[in-house]
């Protein structure tokens, strides 16, 4: 005889379906290689350039250049994915096809030595003077640096036409008009990639969707930093990626996708 209260019963059975759906979730998901797989169905979000703009996190040289500050943790990552050819080919696509391209960068000014206090990474970038600039209206030795654009973008950055928009200040764009540049445009749709993948570019992801967005992220147009002590920040965010976006896909796939319109 079954003792169990039916609330009880249906308490476990719903642990147990919980974490039978946990079990398989994890077990599809390759992390000694880095990957991890995309959530079911990607080819149902339809990029059309009506309604569907890209945008790049940080495409500046002190993430993507070999002379930049923080290459010595990302060039195996950056390598891996194939990050900035993949990040031009998309450039290129948007570009042919018509698809708005909004970059949101990175910038620290000299008012922001006077910040208090700071995370891990925002502390290392202050102390590094990672994408540094002189002023917010100076561009006094910007050309170059690792606050400027890498230079194979500039073709597509600068057209005259890609809209960059300010600064964001920390990783996500709460602190910039990402949003709203995108809404007044009617922008529902974006098709998220650029630097770094667990930092500004995983930001810019979750705030996107509490704002209302569907969201594409590239999984190769990006790339992570391998950290001695905090780990391989690329798996980390592969994993967000799968729970949070609404479709993950290669450059391959979102170039597919964007042709179909």
């Amino acid at each position: 005889m079954n003792t169990d209260r039916p609330d009880t019963s249906r308490r476990r059975f719903i642990t147990a379906a919980s974490v039978s759906t946990a079990a398989a979730l994890f077990a599809s998901q390759s992390l000694g290689a880095g990957e991890v797989d995309a959530p079911p169905g990607p080819s149902s979000l339809a990029l059309n350039k009506s309604d569907t703009a890209v945008v790049f996190i940080d495409p500046q040289n002190d993430v993507l250049s070999e002379k930049g500050i923080s290459w010595p943790l990302l060039h195996e990552s950056l390598k891996e994915n194939n990050t900035i050819e993949n990040m031009e080919s998309i450039f290129k696509s948007a570009k042919a096809l018509g698809f708005e391209v909004f970059i949101s960068p990175h910038y620290f000014f000299p008012e922001d030595k006077g910040w208090k206090f700071n995370g891990p990474l925002e502390q290392d970038e202050a102390t590094t003077g990672e994408f540094a600039r002189k002023g917010r209206l100076n561009l006094d030795g910007i050309k170059g640096s690792g606050a400027d654009w890498l230079e194979r973008f500039k073709p597509y950055i600068e057209d005259g036409k890609t809209i960059v928009v300010s600064p964001h200040r920390v990783w996500g764009p709460e602190t910039n008009d990402l949003v709203l540049q995108l809404r007044k445009r009617k922008i529902g749709k974006v098709i998220l990639g650029g630097m770094l993948a667990n930092m500004c570019v995983e930001s810019h992801l979750r705030e996107l969707v509490e704002q209302g967005f569907e969201v594409a992220v590239v999984k190769d147009a990006t790339a992570g930093p391998k950290h001695p002590e905090w780990g391989y920040g690329y798996t980390a965010a592969l994993i967000n990626y799968a729970f949070i976006a609404h479709a993950v896909l290669t450059t391959d796939e979102t170039v597919k996708a964007m042709k179909r319109g």
